[in-house]
């Protein structure tokens, strides 16, 4: 999944709104452009947020995050017919026209909160939604087993509300209600979640943790992003949400061919090596 921020403030500096000086620059272009080259590097799904989560970021209301998304979708859409489009956002009617417009998939940032409006309009639209773990704040008493027990509930008020068991996917929420040290416990735990039965999506690139780890700013932790979607893969995950697909295509088909046994028809270059 390739990320695509239609936003001044993205954490890892590549809204696609970041530096506009100019009524020449149009973030729409630049968008169907950066969807096209994901889209050769390997992208399966790209991912459409017009407002940022990152700590601190400033609140977006409605009619601001459709002007952002909106002509984007409808664009990319246009542009790649085929390629599946995925909406992150938390309001209704950004995800309602942004379903209209092209998009096949709702991303939910707070799929355990309460709300059901998000998983209502999936099940009415018939389409993927995403329930991301989250929390107003960093504190636990048992980190992974209450992870598990929040998207246990999200996935029972997800299928009460009418959306279909295959489609649903679960996301730990990597950076989002947790420490640096919550998210590298979650992270050697991943494979707790496949008790849900759910395809799992990670989305760890370029993060805060990779950067206090490795003591980074966030347009260095390439490698860092890359060792979770081994590792990630490796434990069980299905989907990897990235800034950098080519590098993490080549990831996670060499982690996929090693744990799934997914490599294509090689030749044999001889030996016993």
């Amino acid at each position: 999944m390739g990320i695509l921020n239609v936003t001044p403030d993205s954490f890892s500096g590549d809204g696609l709104l970041a530096g506009r000086r100019s009524a020449d620059v149009d973030p729409v272009a630049r968008a169907v452009d950066l969807a096209r080259a994901m889209a050769s590097a390997g992208a399966d799904i790209l991912d459409v947020g017009g407002e940022s989560t990152r700590p601190g970021h400033d609140p977006v209301d409605a009619s601001e995050e459709l002007r952002r998304v909106i002509p984007v979708v409808a664009a990319i859409h246009d542009a790649l017919p085929d390629m599946p489009l995925s909406i992150d956002t938390t309001k209704p009617a950004v995800a309602e026209a942004a379903l209209a417009a092209g998009a096949h998939l709702v991303n939910d940032i707070w799929g355990v909160a309460a709300a059901d409006a998000l998983s209502r309009l999936s099940a009415a639209h018939g389409v993927p939604i995403v329930l991301m773990h989250n929390r107003a704040e960093a504190v636990y008493t048992n980190l992974v087993a209450e992870v598990v027990a929040d998207l246990e509930v999200a996935i029972d008020r997800a299928l009460q509300a009418g959306v279909e068991w295959d489609r649903i996917i679960v996301d730990p929420g990597i950076g989002f209600g947790k420490t640096a040290e919550h998210n590298l416990v979650l992270l050697r735990e991943l494979g707790a979640l496949r008790v849900l039965g759910r395809p799992i999506l990670l989305g760890t690139s370029r993060k805060s943790t990779i950067g206090k780890v490795l003591d980074l700013p966030a347009d260095e932790r390439l490698e860092g992003t890359l060792a979770t979607t081994a590792l990630g893969i490796a434990a069980g995950i299905d989907i990897v949400r990235v800034h950098d697909v080519l590098a993490n295509v080549r990831a996670a088909r060499m982690s996929d061919a090693i744990i799934r046994g997914t490599a294509p028809a090689v030749p044999s270059e001889g030996g016993s090596c």
